[in-house]
């Protein structure tokens, strides 16, 4: 067993880790967990100055300085080095279209990190031909996610901002990695808390068997039960023989995101209660199961120290809801506030060991699956994190794609920077679902959430009816 490596003390992976390791390790695109992202700001910056920023954002993030080792038996560590020590590179696209640059950050986007004893991200300064000016930065997920990258971008802005500016104060420390892992790991090891999760989702598992629900209908189940002879089978292969996947943006314009955002403050649910029941009536409509089942994504960042030591928290279980189509629309928010409370409560359990213990429980072709797809929201943007103090200038994020996915579908929510929208990304396998299947499904969904924030007291089954 490993203890030290370089010198310094090596700590095992946790749960949501060994998850990315999991699928990693079947995945023919090695890219396929890297995360790839720019922002930039309508100003002249001061390039030495960033760097200087880059640089201390560095030191005060433990898990931006993370390695990775292997010991003999094939058992990863990890490891925090001192120091960050790499240059910062500087690329001027200046000169070439914002398409041009794109594409080059794009590809930047599909190179895989080397895991053994190397650096898991690269921050690149650019300046674009468009006046806007910032940086890249790609991570691998097993070192950061959405959450704690938009954390670190925002610790350089506001360190550089302050070197720069008057009154702009110098950002709050940022909690330690380390002793977060360390709370992590006593919790896999075992204790109270962990044998509650256990029990919960074995009882939850237990209950009864779930169904699959496609985009398009039932044909998925119906070959699945063709194929196997058996006529009771309730789980489909939904990904394709390739994981070469494409992104499709939809954007909602700012006015119908606020009729969304007042409905959800006006009923005091969150915005993925209403996703949620947005998706799950969409599948009931096109499947006639009032049994739904959808992957979802869970941040786990409720304390402060887990909002602010970095690294890669994420732990994503199938989220699951029966509602008859004599029920409200409103009915349904509620149940998928209560439903989604409880899986808060022991999001902490490990998803690899619910799938092995759903696995076992309901035996099925290797491969098949109940969930069409996954559910990620992100509530977090700049604007609220503390960007206003800059006064109004303009800026923009992107998320680059990294060309593979293991799963079928996977939808990601957030705002946009400029007018505070919403943008539906629909990551997908190219071989999967097609891109008219996404317009088809946006469409319906969209039509779906507002009918139901229209009249919220109305049944599920006169809203299917209506779109």
């Amino acid at each position: 067993m490993m203890k030290t490596r370089k010198g310094y003390k090596v700590y095992p992976l946790t749960v949501a880790q060994k998850f990315h390791f999991f699928y990693l390790d079947f995945c023919p695109k090695k890219q396929v967990l890297n995360i790839g992202n720019s922002l930039v700001i309508e100003v002249e910056l001061d390039f030495e100055q960033l760097k200087k920023a880059i640089y201390k954002a560095y030191e005060r993030c433990e898990s931006m300085r993370l390695r990775f080792a292997q010991d003999k038996e094939g058992n990863w560590y990890q490891y925090v080095v001192d120091r960050e020590e790499r240059d910062i590179e500087f690329v001027d696209f200046t000169g070439q279209t914002v398409e041009q640059a794109d594409a080059v950050m794009q590809g930047w986007t599909e190179v895989p990190f080397e895991h053994h004893d190397a650096p898991q991200n690269r921050i690149v300064m650019i300046k674009l031909p468009d006046g806007y000016s910032g940086v890249y930065m790609l991570v691998d997920h097993l070192t950061m996610d959405a959450q704690s990258i938009i954390c670190f971008l925002k610790d350089v802005i506001e360190i550089y901002c302050n070197a720069m500016y008057e009154d702009v104060p110098y950002p709050k420390e940022m909690a330690s990695y380390i002793t977060q892992l360390k709370k992590d790991l006593a919790y896999e090891a075992g204790c109270r808390a962990k044998e509650r999760d256990e029990e919960f989702f074995r009882k939850l598992i237990e209950s009864s068997e779930p169904v699959y629900n496609g985009v398009d209908g039932t044909r998925r189940l119906d070959e699945a039960r063709e194929r196997t002879g058996n006529p009771d089978v309730r789980a489909a292969l939904n990904v394709s023989d390739s994981v070469e996947s494409a992104l499709d943006i939809f954007h909602l314009e700012a006015e119908p995101t606020k009729r969304l955002m007042d409905f959800c403050e006006k009923y005091h649910v969150s915005l993925v209660c209403l996703l949620m029941m947005g998706l799950r009536t969409y599948f009931q409509k096109m499947n006639g199961h009032d049994d739904v089942s959808i992957n979802t994504a869970i941040a786990r960042r409720a304390t402060l120290q887990e909002k602010k030591s970095g690294g890669t928290r994420i732990h994503s279980f199938p989220f699951r809801t029966i509602l008859s189509t004599d029920r409200t629309f409103l009915e349904g928010i509620y149940e998928m506030r209560d439903r989604q409370n409880e899986l808060f409560r022991h999001a902490n359990y490990d998803p690899v060991a619910y799938f092995a213990h759903r696995g076992r429980t309901y035996p099925a072709e290797p491969g098949a699956t109940y969930e069409p797809m996954s559910l990620t929201y992100q509530p977090l943007t700049l604007k609220e994190k503390g960007l206003d103090k800059l006064g109004d200038i303009r800026y923009r994020t992107k998320w680059y794609p990294n060309g593979a996915t293991t799963q079928a579908m996977y939808l990601t929510v957030m705002h946009r920077s400029d007018d505070n929208g919403l943008d539906f990304n629909f990551e997908h396998q190219i071989k999967a679902v097609s891109r008219e299947q996404l317009e088809y499904f946006y469409y319906y969904l969209c039509k779906i959430m507002f009918k139901g924030i229209e009249d919220p007291e109305q049944t599920i089954g006169a809203i299917i009816n209506a779109v």
